[in-house]
């Protein structure tokens, strides 16, 4: 491994993160409508996360972008829960130990901007992140939270992360 970075996402990433997202949910059979694959926001994430209380990291090593996850205030969540959002690792990124550096990390902004509770959507297809998000004490909800617009994801999980 070279030298890995985790830092915020800035606009001359856009592309690159986008081909990140969408080749990972082609790689798992999960681009399909109603996810991040068809979603146009996907093209513009340094816009779409330059809003307060919200941010997106990526994970670079040798000036190349590995994959990155992001905390947004999605609208109908209200003031006290956010979304865990856009968390997708290259295979060649998998497997190190960097899904949880990301997780912490957006965690760690979560908590510093006075939310109470992440929320995220997930598909099946996704087995191997619903183990991270099970890890880190996330929860199954019985249906979706909040307007992400993403009817396509079939897993909806919350975390407290109150005091």
């Amino acid at each position: 491994m070279g030298e890995l970075q985790i830092r915020v996402l800035e606009a001359k990433d856009n592309a690159e993160i986008a081909i990140v997202i969408r080749s990972t949910l082609m790689e798992f059979g999960a681009a399909r409508p109603g996810t991040v694959y068809y979603d146009e926001a996907t093209d513009r994430l340094s816009e779409v996360f330059n809003v307060p209380r919200g941010t997106y990291y990526v994970v670079e090593e040798n000036n190349v972008i590995l994959g990155g996850a992001g905390i947004y205030p999605t609208e109908g969540l209200g003031d006290a829960i956010c979304e865990l959002v856009k968390m997708y690792l290259l295979p060649e990124a998998r497997g190190k130990g960097l899904g949880k550096v990301l997780m912490n990390k957006c965690i760690d902004f979560a908590v510093a901007n006075d939310y109470q509770q992440i929320y995220l959507e997930t598909m099946p297809e996704l087995s191997n992140a619903i183990t991270l998000y099970e890890k880190f004490d996330f929860k199954r909800l019985d249906g979706p939270l909040g307007r992400t617009g993403h009817f396509g994801c079939g897993i909806w999980m919350l975390r407290d992360i109150s005091a």
